[in-house]
């Protein structure tokens, strides 16, 4: 990667910048692959919430307070970032609170419902605000024609993060497993391992990476969010093309996002899996999604925005089908592997485009609405999946298919866009 900086980077950029930028994707990778994804959501439907019908409900309505938190507080840390130059700052602000919530959900055990709920909602909330301040650094360290690339590198190595805090902590249950310990026993240990991994993975960031916004006193910023909300809203308006593209994130990535929230209680509860069984899945799921998230970004560059992020969403409804399809371990293997490829792409290459979208002196005010559209999303699809598991007393196959709604919507929205004119816009503001 190291070698191919030369091409990509901004002016003044240097090689070490992008290698400590893309670092913070592999530290938080961490938090989403064992708590959100693999581990601590099947450990609450089943232990916590004592797998009651209202379970898979409860873990995703304590993700939408989290998601609805960051959503009304984004554009107001933006822009007061962008205001001071003080994203740096806030990214460290947000890392520390992120860290220490998910080391206190090693003291949650079964039946501590409201403890659970506490912590998942506060380490989502900072994990949620500090992504999106570290992507708005994305669009100073590289040239416009290859944010895509660099951002590829950054969920590459993201991914690989989240694999190496997979198999620490894989190891550790299939140890404990073998003595003979629960899942009250083991799960809360992985939550130290994640969030001491993230703590020491983090560190290149916030020592080679360097603060470029300049303070700019002339401009003023509601102290109150949902007026800071509303006003970017406003000026995002005028970048129509940018504004479409949001819309149409949300769609998309509602599935997504349901599918990330959802992988390991669909693959315990619909399919059987154990933990270690689930463990592995979501290991596979990484693996898959490096190489989409390399692939795609390169070939971003080359063939588009659009055709990219097209293909991306075409393979989301193969993989939706699939997945409700199949009855047998092997297919629903097969499922996890496309979904994992989808996954690396649709991440990379969204937040790519917003940066192409974006005028320059607002790149961090405008990566708050990418984050409102992505935390939206994150309500959506995993609520509506649910609600549908809810109603249907218990039926995830049905919530799994509802989903691919969202990507059929997203994928007629994509193409209201014109990229071409958006990214004019963008550089004439």
């Amino acid at each position: 990667m190291v070698n191919q900086t030369e091409s990509v980077r901004a002016r003044g950029v240097a090689k070490r910048e992008i290698w400590a930028w893309a670092m913070y994707d592999f530290a938080n990778s961490g938090y989403t692959t064992v708590v959100i994804t693999a581990i601590f959501s099947a450990y609450f439907v089943k232990s916590v919430a004592g797998n009651l019908t209202w379970a898979t409900l409860a873990w995703t309505l304590g993700l939408a307070v989290s998601y609805f938190l960051v959503l009304v507080t984004a554009p107001v840390i933006g822009a007061y970032a962008d205001l001071h130059g003080k994203k740096k700052l806030f990214l460290g602000v947000t890392t520390i609170g992120c860290v220490v919530c998910t080391a206190m959900l090693a003291t949650v055990g079964p039946g501590d419902l409201w403890l659970a709920l506490l912590f998942l909602v506060a380490s989502n909330f900072f994990f949620g605000t500090g992504e999106d301040l570290v992507a708005a650094f994305l669009p100073e360290l590289g040239k416009r024609e290859a944010l895509g690339r660099i951002s590829a590198w950054g969920w590459s190595l993201g991914y690989l993060g989240g694999l190496l805090s997979l198999g620490l902590c894989l190891a550790y249950v299939t140890g404990a497993q073998a003595k003979g310990e629960t899942a009250s026993a083991f799960v809360p240990v992985t939550m130290l391992i994640t969030a001491a991994l993230f703590a020491l993975a983090a560190l290149p960031t916030f020592v080679f990476l360097r603060e470029r916004a300049e303070p700019n006193r002339h401009r003023v910023i509601h102290v109150n969010s949902l007026g800071r909300l509303a006003e970017t809203w406003r000026s995002a308006r005028r970048f129509q093309d940018l504004g479409r593209f949001l819309v149409c994130i949300v769609f998309y990535q509602a599935g997504v996002q349901a599918v990330v929230a959802l992988a390991a209680v669909y693959a315990e509860q619909a399919m059987g899996f154990t933990t270690s069984q689930t463990i592995t899945l979501i290991l596979l799921v990484n693996i898959a999604a490096a190489a989409g998230a390399f692939a795609f970004g390169h070939a971003q560059d080359w063939i588009g925005h659009r055709p990219t992020i097209a293909a991306t969403i075409v393979g989301w409804i193969i993989t939706i089908v699939v997945a409700w399809l199949a009855t047998s371990a092997e297919i629903f293997w097969i499922a996890a592997t496309l979904a994992g490829i989808c996954l690396g792409s649709s991440q990379s290459s969204g937040r790519a485009l917003v940066g192409l979208l974006s005028p320059k002196d607002r790149v961090g005010e405008f990566f708050g609405l990418w984050g409102m559209a992505m935390k939206l999303a994150a309500i959506l699809g995993p609520v509506t999946y649910g609600l549908v598991v809810w109603l249907a007393e218990g039926d995830h196959r049905s919530a799994m298919l509802a989903t691919g709604v969202f990507f059929v919507v997203g994928l007629v929205l994509l193409f209201t866009i014109d990229i071409e004119r958006g990214r004019q816009a963008a550089e004439r503001a």
